[in-house]
């Protein structure tokens, strides 16, 4: 006799940078188990991979998790996280006031969205002729970031992958047709107050973002603490 088959929920949701509305549902066992074993590696290009194909699986196939922003994913992930073991998670966050006392916190994954700072912009005017049109970073370029790469290796790695195009005059050139040596002796060639502008993309860009109350055991002081990126969602 045959076991009989589980039905499994389905939600909705609104992906964040194209408003449209999804269904998708929780992580089956099988799914959240090449998850903790992926967790468990520590290798960060298992654990992405691993997200992307969860994500992609979870939503039906109506996410292509390798093209799609960094954000999304994450925002993706985090909805189905919360529909598969539990929307309530604990944080130990630091309290600013005096930059050492830890505080338990509760925290609700439905508050949690995806925010973006008010003065962002894609477009970053290096000189009175020299414009760069940036794109967000994909699922796959973070991929192609070498782990055992320096941060400052990874920064470039990353930054390579996001100009989209380079205008300079009437002149467009686009990413696609600009080889990988180009496009690195261009950046080297930056001033650091042009460079700071285009970290500024990255530092300004949507991504998951909530502001959490706490209050200091300690001190009584009652401050704020930002919490930033999924990482910080999932301890």
């Amino acid at each position: 006799m045959a076991l009989p088959k589980l039905d499994t929920p389905t939600y909705r949701l609104t992906i964040p940078s194209t408003r449209e509305e999804i269904q998708y549902r929780p992580f089956l066992v099988k799914e959240q188990k090449l998850l903790m074993m992926a967790q468990e590696s520590e290798d960060e290009q298992q654990i992405i991979d691993t997200v992307g194909k969860l994500v992609s699986s979870c939503t039906f196939d109506k996410i292509d998790s390798d093209n799609s922003p960094l954000f999304d994913i994450e925002y993706v992930f985090l909805k189905i996280r919360g529909k598969s073991v539990g929307e309530k998670i604990k944080l130990n966050l630091t309290c600013p006031d005096d930059g050492k006392t830890t505080v338990e916190a509760e925290v609700n994954l439905e508050d949690i969205s995806v925010q973006m700072t008010v003065d962002h912009t894609n477009q970053i005017q290096i000189t009175d002729t020299v414009k760069l049109f940036l794109k967000y970073p994909l699922l796959k370029d973070m991929k192609s970031v070498a782990s055992d790469g320096s941060q400052v290796e990874q920064v470039f790695e990353v930054l390579t992958q996001c100009i989209h195009e380079i205008h300079f005059g009437d002149q467009i050139f686009n990413r696609v047709d600009i080889s990988k040596k180009d496009i690195n002796e261009f950046i080297e060639q930056l001033t650091g107050e042009q460079f700071e502008s285009i970290i500024n993309f990255f530092n300004t860009m949507p991504k998951l973002r909530h502001v959490i109350p706490v209050t200091n055991p300690k001190t009584k002081v009652k401050s704020e603490v930002v919490v930033e990126g999924l990482a910080s969602f999932l301890e």
